[in-house]
């Protein structure tokens, strides 16, 4: 398997760097995971086992195509089945959670994975590199464009899971009644918030998740705060950054950091009572403070259905790794508990 550099992101902050710089840089660090785990799953010429229908997909988000892949239990063909939805965290890749999707069609759910907009396999949004031209009638022109690709946008990520869940609304084969989400570290906040705003999602298992990534806007970032950095970016000096930007560590993937100021998973989970939520949590925990993230988010959770798991002796890695059959099993016995009849 191929192993990321984790030598920079073990150690503390410096002591130079400020509580509210530390918040906001929190968010660089988070959802690592599942790009560590990426390599040998997304190798070409991938098969599902003989007992997993698969196939790929193409979900239209705000008029961009994302990859999917679609996992069942082949026993189970032409039947209406609970759905589990599924993305990856910061810096991976939907290929990273083959494994994962096959448990669980095995389990007896339809799963379907994807890649955001501008990772993976995904299409990218297009801006333009300067004015538009002259319309024609039928509102298209030719223009030279830049895609915003390999960036990290909390909230176009959770545009990109609405768009998911609304794919699997139109799907033959999903029980729209029986729908639930699985993210992992940064992906594990993403799917609390997209719950809180989609009641239309039962479940949700948060593992190592990112529930509280944000930075004040006055947080100073390569000389600039965050708010005079979006404002650069609107006045059209300041572009989007490059492609796979390594901002820390071997982190791919820069942040659109004043995207994260008003993006609250952990503040806005009350916003869901009636859905089933669990957090699976490592206890070694070298990322962020468990005590500040997932452990509050189940504090703070009004909800009566819900669930903290920490897992013994395990690093925030170790998810991927020695723990990984464990989280499984938490996940589909969590998601047979309130998907299934």
């Amino acid at each position: 398997m191929h192993e990321c550099d984790r030598s920079s992101l073990a150690g503390g902050w410096p002591a130079s760097i400020g509580a509210p710089l530390r918040s906001l840089l929190l968010g660089l660090l988070l959802a690592l995971g599942l790009a560590s785990a990426c390599a040998q799953d997304g190798a070409p010429g991938f098969a599902a086992p003989a007992d997993v229908n698969f196939r790929k997909a193409d979900i239209w988000s705000e008029g961009t195509r994302m990859a999917a892949e679609v996992f069942a239990p082949k026993a189970a063909a032409g039947k209406k089945l609970p759905t589990i939805v599924m993305a990856h965290g910061w810096g991976g890749v939907a290929a990273s959670l083959r494994p994962d999707a096959i448990v669980f069609a095995r389990a007896g759910y339809l799963v379907i994975t994807f890649d955001y907009r501008g990772w993976g396999a995904s299409d990218s949004r297009l801006i333009l590199t300067g004015r538009a031209a002259p319309k024609a009638e039928n509102h298209r022109f030719t223009a030279e464009v830049q895609e915003v690709r390999e960036v990290v946008d909390p909230l176009d990520q959770a545009a990109d899971w609405f768009s998911a869940i609304n794919w699997a609304h139109g799907e033959p084969d999903v029980d729209t009644d029986r729908i639930g989400l699985w993210g992992s570290s940064f992906s594990g906040g993403l799917v609390v918030y997209v719950a809180a705003h989609d009641h239309r999602v039962k479940v949700v298992h948060s593992q190592v998740g990112a529930l509280d990534s944000r930075g004040g806007a006055g947080s100073i970032v390569h000389g600039m705060t965050v708010a005079q950095e979006a404002s650069k970016r609107t006045h059209g000096p300041l572009g989007y950054p490059p492609p796979s930007e390594v901002v820390s560590g071997s982190l791919r993937g820069a942040p659109i950091r004043d995207r994260f100021v008003s993006y609250t998973p952990i503040e806005d989970i009350n916003l869901a009572p009636d859905c089933a939520m669990q957090f699976v949590l490592a206890e070694r925990e070298e990322l962020m403070n468990n005590r500040n993230q997932g452990i509050k988010a189940y504090e703070i959770f009004k909800g009566s259905k819900k669930n903290l798991v920490v897992l013994p002796k395990i690093t925030h890695y170790g998810i991927y790794g020695e723990a990984r059959a464990q989280a499984q099993q938490l996940a589909v016995a969590w998601f047979d508990k309130y998907l299934k009849p």
